[in-house]
């Protein structure tokens, strides 16, 4: 049997990047003889090992059939006649289609074996699919939409455009799980420019069937997409404040009913659902004339008391995108600092086991402190 290193690490390789994972593809040998020489079988679908001291994962060589529909309707051959070129021309794109043999030291080997020409593809930085085997697998319109927002200096080659454009036309992306739509979404959102990913969603139409009606409707403007990609480049690339800044023009209402479809991580959804939240109050006083009464509604929407962090993060971001925040951010510092010994004291003892006597006691001193720190930025 022969060992391969394929796929992304090849192309990572190519570019000069650092490898995170990479992926071996064996030929030449069975089920058998693999956990015979200590491999662990893990594959569910197709047969896949862990090395028995790397954990490694080494798939045999395998082809596919089309049997159903979706991701996951496929029917694998994983044989030890199965060559590489015909593992090779399963995969998506021809950049990542390419492998070089791994010795038995564990070192890279000979010639970097690219049948289908993908190190040409690479140096004119172009996706291009494989074969016409790639439309049947929707997954990988997110996936192009993926690399896109990873790889910008790329542009997607016309044909793989039309075979992107025939997954979406054959109603499969339906099939998809909501929780592997929002990995390749979230993948997207941290890479280095987000609005590729968005801008194939929009040339291929999928956007209208896995974003957001009115996202899809303002990504439509390219106003609005040049000031989103402004925003992207002030923020971080934490996955909360792309995916608030993405969905900022939304109503929190909104962002919970496409996350909960999304299946998006409850942490993420109530980030972008807050951030939507001040940016309404921002938007509702552009001359920065806050009511104590709002801010301090705000303040608990966030729940600034528990979770400082979020509620400074929420705001640093705000400040960075160029709201006005700054009288936000000084009246929550001055709200917080309020001791809660001294809270307590101002109550009378028969109500102190009262808790809406508490909340309502804890209410008026953060209102108060609002209101004093407002008092003195407006001064």
């Amino acid at each position: 049997m022969k060992v391969y290193a394929v796929g992304g690490a090849m192309r990572d390789t190519l570019m000069g990047l650092p490898i995170n994972d990479v992926d071996y593809v064996v030929v030449g040998s069975t089920v058998e003889e693999m956990t015979a020489n200590g491999y662990r079988p893990v594959g569910k679908d197709f047969p896949v090992f862990l090395h028995p001291q790397t954990q490694a994962e080494y798939a045999l060589a395998r082809t596919e059939r089309k049997s159903g529909i979706g991701y996951k309707g496929f029917h694998f051959y994983a044989d030890p006649t199965v060559s590489l070129e015909q593992d090779l021309e399963r995969r998506d794109l021809t950049i990542n289609a390419m492998a070089q043999e791994v010795g038995a030291d564990g070192k890279w080997i000979g010639p970097i074996i690219d049948p289908f020409n993908g190190q040409a593809d690479l140096a004119a930085k172009i996706f291009r699919h494989v074969s016409d085997a790639f439309a049947e697998d929707p997954l990988r319109l997110l996936r192009v939409a993926r690399f896109s927002a990873r790889f910008p200096e790329f542009s997607v080659a016309e044909e793989t455009l039309l075979a992107l454009k025939a997954i979406m036309n054959s109603d499969e992306l339906s099939a998809l799980s909501a929780e592997r739509i929002w990995q390749e979404l979230a993948r997207g959102l941290v890479a280095s420019k987000p609005m590729q990913m968005f801008q194939v969603l929009l040339n291929t139409s999928a956007a209208k069937t896995i974003l957001p009606s009115n996202l899809t409707a303002l990504l439509a403007k390219e106003g609005f997409r040049e000031g989103l990609i402004e925003h992207y480049d002030k923020a971080s690339n934490h996955l909360e404040e792309r995916c608030a800044i993405t969905l900022m023009g939304l109503s929190a209402s909104e962002i919970r009913s496409w996350a909960d479809a999304i299946r998006m991580p409850i942490e993420v959804r109530d980030f972008s659902e807050i951030f939507s939240d001040l940016g309404q109050l921002v938007n509702q006083y552009p001359d920065g004339q806050y009511p104590a009464v709002d801010v301090l509604a705000w303040f608990n929407r966030a729940d600034i008391w528990r979770k400082p962090d979020r509620g400074q993060m929420l705001l640093d971001l705000a400040k960075r995108l160029g709201f006005k925040v700054s009288v936000l951010i000084a009246a929550m510092r001055h709200a917080q600092a309020l001791s809660t010994a001294d809270i307590i004291s101002g109550i009378a003892v028969q109500d102190r086991s009262n808790g809406e006597r508490i909340g309502s006691a804890f209410e008026s001193a953060r209102l108060a402190a609002i209101t004093s720190a407002l008092l003195s930025l407006a001064n």
